[in-house]
Order: C-alpha cells, then structure tokens, then sequence
C-alpha cells in the first residue's frame, strides 16, 4: 500500500499494488485499472487475472494496479477530486497537483519498474466499446504484443501529451491500452477477452505456459471515424458494436418526438463498429456510431508511418 494522501477526515489514501514474484526469472509486467475512476471494468479484470491458475507457474514479475484512481473509482467519477484527467497528467510530480502527486508515484513505483504494461480502460460514461487494443504508430514490437492479445480489433492510435502510454513509451515501457466495455458497467464479453488476452501477452512473454488463441480473426484498423446525428431528436440504431458496415450504409435513424420527420444517418466508409452511444436521445452533432475502417495487417507491417488515426475516446468527449 503505497501512501499518497490523506482526506479531509484524516483518512489516509494509498496506492494498492499486489506484486506477484514467479520463481524463475523473466520480464516484468505492469497491469493497471481505473486510471479514469468510474472505468470500474478494469478492477475485476486484474481480479481474475491475479486468481488465475497460470500464475502457479509464474516466470518474471507481475505489478498489479485494479485501482490507480482511487478518488474517482470512490465517488463514481472519471476524474481526480481538482477534476483534472489522470491520464493526461504523466509522468506527475511530487510538488504539483493531487492528479500530479498520484502520476507521479504510480509512475516511479511502478511503470518505470516494469518493462511491459497493460492499461484497461472502458468508453466513457453512456457508451460502450467493442473489446479492442490500442497503440501508437511505428512500434512494431507493441504490434507484437497487440497480435498475442488478439483482441478483436487493433487500432493504431496517435499517442496524446502527457499520457500514460506516451510518458512511458519515453522511459523505454512498452504499453498496450485496452479498451472496452461502457463506465460504471461489468460486460462480461469485455471482461472474459481482457483476461483471456493479458494471458496470452504473458504467454508470449514467457511469464506463463501457453493460451489458446480464440477462433476469430482480429480486425486491424489505421483510422476510424464518428458517425454524427444529423439533427436533435430520439435515436433508433440498426446496427451494433462488433458490426461490419459499408460506405453509404444506414446504421439508425434520428426521428423527432412527435414523429413527422426522420434522418438517416450512413457510415463514412467501409469498416467495423468499433463503438457507440447508449442514449436514446441525441442533439445535433452528437457522436452515436464509432466505425474503424478495416485494413490488412500487411499495410501496418509494411507502412506504419501511415497509421495516423484519430481514434482517442477523449477526442469526443
């Protein structure tokens, strides 16, 4: 228990961080929950993970974090209690602010002990992510790791200032983030693919014995795009997450409430719903559909200068 603050109640604040030690040697992996307090998901991902049989046979170190934020994960929110964005305040300090003081000792106690990490992260509040794993342009050994995991998506994503992935891909840590699931929700389906695919980055590692890989292929994707309600009104969707759609296609209808008029709304181009809004009622300009254009993994292999997309689940925020 790692000590950070103390309330205004005297009540003091720790950083929890159970480090599971294999006998043998190997690398060491960091695993991080609900940086963004109300992203609970992440909390019992590391749950399983750390009661999973394959860690009997343990190889290298495993630092596990259910719970970085533990001021917004109490009071059901995303951010700090100053309402600053944790993530956006890598690597800290220890004579800044609240969000500051908590980067800075996850950051020095953690990410910069590790060669690896996994952070978990869900859409933010009244959305729901496909499962999916994101990382930055021109690293082919995240790729790698992506490719182990083998989530149903990757996404090449562009790295955001003083975020955890860019500050820790600065210090040499190789971190993948994973995404999926809505805030304040369990999905199961994102959970069980969380677990199942950590694993299989440890297994690639050499931390643990193999893991089977699932039977369906993982979609790759170097830019995405939202599809935007054309006008305020009530919306009724046609399709889900984890749908393949086409360039043109009607992916729901935005009607008004008294019923005498409706718009389409179409996708932007050929890809796979990668996310999307749970709200019934939607204003002009609001983003309901997140589609990821899908692309051969030869493409990021060979042009990984050109996976520049905007996918970043902040940007719509």
């Amino acid at each position: 228990d790692l000590p950070v603050s103390t309330l205004s109640n005297h009540t003091h604040v720790t950083l929890p961080v159970h480090v599971v030690h294999g006998e043998a040697p190997g690398p060491t992996l960091f695993l991080s929950g609900a940086i963004h307090g109300d992203e609970i998901q992440g909390v019992e991902i590391i749950r399983r993970i750390l009661n999973h049989p394959s860690l009997q046979s343990l190889r290298g170190t495993l630092l596990a974090v259910p719970i970085v934020n533990s001021f917004g994960f109490l009071n059901h929110t995303r951010y700090m209690p100053d309402r600053r964005d944790l993530n956006r305040c890598f690597p800290g300090s220890d004579r800044g602010s609240l969000a500051s003081l908590v980067a800075d000792i996850f950051f020095r106690e953690v990410v910069l002990r590790s060669q690896f990490g996994i952070d978990f992260h869900t859409a933010a509040l009244h959305r729901s992510n496909l499962p999916q794993v994101r990382l930055a342009p021109e690293e082919p050994e995240l790729l790698r790791l992506a490719e182990a995991f083998a989530p149903p998506v990757i996404l090449i994503s562009k790295l955001r200032e003083r975020s955890l992935r860019l500050s820790a891909g600065e210090a040499g840590v190789k971190v993948l983030l994973y995404e999926g699931g809505e805030a304040l929700r369990f999905d199961e389906g994102a959970i069980d693919a969380a677990v199942k695919g950590s694993l299989r980055v440890m297994a690639f590692l050499g931390m643990i014995e193999p893991v089977p890989r699932p039977p369906s292929p993982t979609v790759f994707s170097d830019a995405s795009a939202w599809v935007r309600a054309p006008e305020s009104g009530i919306l009724h969707t046609t399709r889900r997450i984890g749908d393949r759609v086409g360039k043109g296609e009607v992916v729901g209808v935005v009607a008004d409430p008294l019923g005498q008029a409706s718009l389409p709304l179409f996708a932007e181009w050929d890809g796979i719903i990668v996310g999307r809004t749970n709200l019934p009622l939607v204003n002009r300009g609001d983003a309901v559909f997140h589609v990821a254009k899908a692309i051969p993994l030869a493409t990021i292999r060979q042009h990984p200068e050109e996976a520049v997309a905007l996918a970043d689940e902040d940007e719509i925020i």
